[in-house]
């Protein structure tokens, strides 16, 4: 079994499921078997919530303050399982912040409108917006719903922003200056932190 619970950089991670919608250029997964603390984050099988959970009971959470859904996969691809492990984390340990990071197309992966299911839940959502166009964000992505993804992950941002949650919403440093400034605007017109991340730093 691939590590499930790993540490990078202080931070601790629940990889939860290998299964992804898209195939980015920049995708860290792209880097090797692992990251941080794990030594193998690829799954032979998908986990079970049972397999979950016993690796959640046989983690030392003592100085753990915060925790993020975010392996070698997307976590709502597995939506049932994410959603029961919240809850179990929050039972185990109800002052630890829970955050999602999430390409934002759940919607599209689960059939329905799911942001108020995962906000009720998980603390902050951090979507990956990753381009300022469809057609751009399909060139990058290399997602499975072309023409449909883009307006997609923007609907499930701006709902997740109207039940309150904290939301921010990310890029990769692999764009132009002029294409991470109309990211920022598009995170502000949805209400939504905008980040920029480190593609040599893969978080």
């Amino acid at each position: 079994m691939a590590d499930i619970i790993y540490t990078l950089e202080g931070g601790t991670y629940f990889n939860i499921t290998n299964k992804c919608p898209c195939n980015c250029a920049f995708c860290i997964r792209k880097k090797g078997e692992a990251v941080g603390s794990a030594k193998r984050l690829w799954f032979d099988e998908e986990p079970t919530i049972a397999d979950i959970k016993h690796a959640i009971d046989e983690y030392d959470f003592s100085d753990v303050e915060s925790a993020v859904f975010c392996g070698y996969g997307e976590p709502t691809n597995a939506l049932d399982n994410l959603i029961e492990t919240a809850k179990y984390i929050k039972i185990r340990k109800p002052d630890i912040k829970l955050r999602v990071n999430t390409n934002g197309l759940s919607d599209l992966i689960n059939g329905r409108s799911t942001a108020k299911e995962i906000c009720s839940v998980i603390d902050i959502i951090s979507v990956s917006l990753n381009e300022v166009t469809s057609e751009k964000y399909d060139k990058i992505t290399r997602n499975i719903f072309p023409g449909k993804a883009f307006e997609a992950m923007l609907k499930f941002t701006r709902d997740c922003v109207k039940c309150g949650n904290e939301v921010h919403m990310t890029v990769v440093d692999v764009i132009s200056a002029d294409e991470i400034d109309k990211a920022r605007q598009i995170c502000e017109d949805l209400g939504a932190k905008f980040i920029l991340r480190s593609f040599e730093r893969g978080r």
